[in-house]
């Protein structure tokens, strides 16, 4: 589907036009929206706008690092956004020439209609342009990537709580689950920073210097949205490191009370097992009170051995 908004010399808007009737000349200044578009609308890229080859194969192989490109009569730009779900990349392009702007990308995006919906409202549109557009439409993007990290902390902080006393199995799965989501997070997150950092620092760009504290603030988010992803991940390696302290402590505590209780066997198991072998020649076995005796002691022994075992502290009591 293509959509067009046309601003005229006035300020008025014209929606009603197709590609075929698209002349930059003779508006002050037009955005053509390409969402999902099929292979005829593809091709007027080529044969109605003109655009070099290599941006438009760009647009048709998406996932594209975030990146500028420049050509003669305009600037090629590739973003991302995110689903909140899944947590998918979504690729958006951009062609930005000296009254245009085209966006390009292969599903419908809400950050795109929550700016086209915008400017349809407006009355008046003297303060827009292309770079209005491409501000806008970022600033909605780096927006929505604020929610699903906070709802990706919220998660982690439930995981270090843990409310609901899940097994430390689950929890481990759940912690590698929003490490895997925040992984994703970065690699989306950090090169659209690195993207508007080169945008900022561009010398050939008069529409970002014009409105350049419009995009500082959003290299600002960027900034903070990084920093929290990366934050998050180091509390998620802390978390991991204490749940695998944790679980060893557990596991030796448990290997040392087993071996205790082998350690008060190990005598009995030796005095039964004397006078368990079969020879004819044992003066002990006919004892009248041998076999009381023997019980005894095997207590006594028992006895002395768990007390100070207890007084050790290897039934988890204090060494």
């Amino acid at each position: 589907m293509i959509r067009i908004i046309a601003v005229t010399a006035n300020n008025e808007k014209i929606t009603d036009l197709t590609i075929d009737e698209a002349d930059f000349k003779k508006h002050k200044w037009w955005w053509i929206d390409y969402s999902n578009p099929n292979d005829d609308e593809i091709s007027k890229l080529k044969t109605k706008l003109h655009f070099h080859p290599l941006a438009i194969e760009d647009c048709i192989h998406s996932q594209q690092r975030p990146k500028l490109d420049y050509y003669d009569s305009f600037a090629f730009y590739v973003a991302h956004t995110i689903g909140p779900k899944h947590y998918d990349k979504h690729e958006i392009d951009f062609f930005i020439g000296s009254n245009f702007i085209v966006t390009f990308h292969h599903r419908n995006l809400k950050e795109i209609d929550q700016v086209w919906n915008i400017l349809m409202k407006r009355a008046t549109n003297d303060e827009w342009d292309e770079y209005r557009v491409f501000y806008e439409v970022m600033d909605k993007v780096v927006d929505n990537f604020f929610p699903i990290v906070y709802e990706l902390e919220d998660k982690i902080n439930e995981v270090e709580e843990n409310p609901d006393n899940k097994s430390m199995d689950v929890l481990l799965d759940n912690l590698f689950d929003f490490r895997h989501a925040l992984l994703k997070l970065r690699h989306t997150i950090n090169p659209i920073r690195d993207l508007f950092y080169r945008v900022l620092n561009s010398h050939h760009l008069e529409g970002i210097k014009d409105r350049r504290e419009y995009f500082a603030d959003i290299y600002d988010h960027l900034l903070k949205l990084s920093e929290m992803v990366a934050s998050n991940r180091e509390i998620t390696n802390d978390i991991r490191d204490n749940f695998i302290s944790l679980n060893s402590y557990q596991q030796n505590k448990v290997i040392q009370v087993l071996t205790v209780i082998t350690s008060i066997f190990a005598p009995l198991t030796f005095i039964a097992g004397i006078y368990g072998m079969n020879f004819v020649n044992m003066p002990e076995l006919t004892w009248e009170s041998g076999y009381f005796v023997v019980l005894i002691i095997m207590f006594v022994l028992t006895v002395a051995m768990v007390l100070w075992f207890k007084k050790k502290g290897w039934f988890g009591g204090k060494s």
